[in-house]
């Protein structure tokens, strides 16, 4: 499965590079920015997106990622009361903070929305000790899950994103993050919409002004630091034929607030108003039926695992053509999922993309009766 997975994500970027070649990309004005199609787990457009750059408080996806496995692990409950170390509550007073005290127990999830609502650095430390028992041993978590994730030109220092020269990624890791998160915990991600939160009698709104400003958007995070700029995860969901499509801007060093807003509105319009995804094949349906030699039966059925969803320029999607190529002959024993070819999707008889497809069944040896007369079979054709 991890090699189809693989398989897949390769000609995705095979198809990336067509489309960019047809549809120009429009000018951002950041460091570095890339459009992720999470629906189809397909690169759209970027800039410069293996940059490395300074996170800032985009750092605090991780430290809600790694929250969020303790909660579904049953290692931390979302209700849990945690004591506040005094390392938390002295955190870089001038940062942003949710000002929780250590006279006050505060709820795991009062501490989520301080730390994803209002960015407070002070929630980051209190979430890594109750996760790990103490920051340095967070910060060795937040670096092996990284490198789990496949983010690899990434490295955490601290919790928080307060600078630090061993804190730095890319805009293409922050996107893997950013998917993750959305896909395996949207219970979580909800938090991400809230618009305001208010602890200890002080109410701060969320940095991420585009919920106010399109009601698509339903996240991520925002940074800042002097050294870092403006930066900016923002996601939205917006109908496209059968599917609900998802895209993920990732915006990173712009020159203001308004500006990295602007910038991340103008990319998530862009590949709203431009590009479709669509479904070509169902998990498990059927595309062809091969022969097969020496079986227990004479036919496989073979197509893909998992859902083919392809994100295109409108309007290419109706002139897509498949094209088959199989691994002939195809002899048993063949195992359900293993590799028997590739499909190309042809436009104007150029490929646009090539995806593995792989036998929907297994179908075990035949007598040896049966291997014989194939093989002769074989022999002769």
């Amino acid at each position: 499965m991890k090699k189809l997975l693989a398989a897949l994500a390769s000609s995705v970027l095979l198809l990336s590079s067509a489309v960019a070649q047809t549809l120009p990309a429009p000018t951002i004005a950041a460091k570095s920015w890339l459009l992720l199609d999470a629906t189809s787990g397909q690169l759209i457009a970027a800039q410069d997106p293996n940059m490395r750059v300074e996170p800032a408080s985009l750092t605090k996806i991780m430290t809600a990622y790694l929250t969020f496995e303790a909660l579904r692990d049953k290692k931390l409950d979302i209700n849990q009361m945690v004591n506040v170390s005094v390392r938390a509550w002295k955190v870089d007073t001038s940062s942003s903070k949710m000002f929780i005290d250590p006279a006050v127990p505060v709820s795991v999830n009062d501490l989520l929305h301080g730390l994803m609502v209002q960015s407070g650095n002070d929630a980051a430390v209190a979430l890594a000790e109750a996760v790990a028992g103490d920051e340095g041993t967070f910060v060795t978590l937040m670096n092996r899950e990284a490198q789990r994730l496949g983010m690899t030109s990434t490295k955490f220092a601290n919790p928080h994103g307060l600078p630090s020269p061993d804190n730095y990624t890319t805009a293409r890791d922050l996107s893997v993050l950013a998917k993750h998160i959305i896909q395996e915990f949207p219970q979580y991600y909800k938090i991400d919409s809230v618009k305001s939160f208010t602890y200890n009698k002080i109410t701060q709104p969320n940095r991420n002004r585009l919920l106010w400003l399109d009601p698509t958007v339903d996240g991520m995070k925002t940074g800042h630091t002097e050294s870092a700029g403006y930066c900016m995860i923002a996601s939205a969901k917006r109908p496209s034929g059968n599917l609900e499509r998802r895209l993920i801007s990732v915006v990173m060093g712009t020159n203001s607030d308004a500006t990295r807003t602007a910038e991340s509105q103008k990319l998530l319009n862009w590949g709203f108003q431009n590009f479709e995804t669509v479904r070509l094949y169902a998990k498990n349906q059927t595309v062809a039926t091969a022969e097969i030699w020496k079986g227990s039966q004479r036919n496989m059925k073979i197509g893909f695992r998992n859902d083919v969803l392809v994100t295109v320029p409108k309007g290419v999607a109706g002139k897509m053509k498949p094209q088959l190529e199989r691994k002939d002959p195809l002899v048993a024993p063949v195992p359900a999922g293993a590799n028997v070819g590739k499909l190309k999707m042809m436009v104007d008889g150029k490929p646009l993309l090539e995806l593995p497809v792989v036998a929907l069944e297994t179908v075990e040896q035949a007598s040896i009766f049966g291997r014989a007369w194939d093989s002769m079979r074989l022999w002769m054709k």
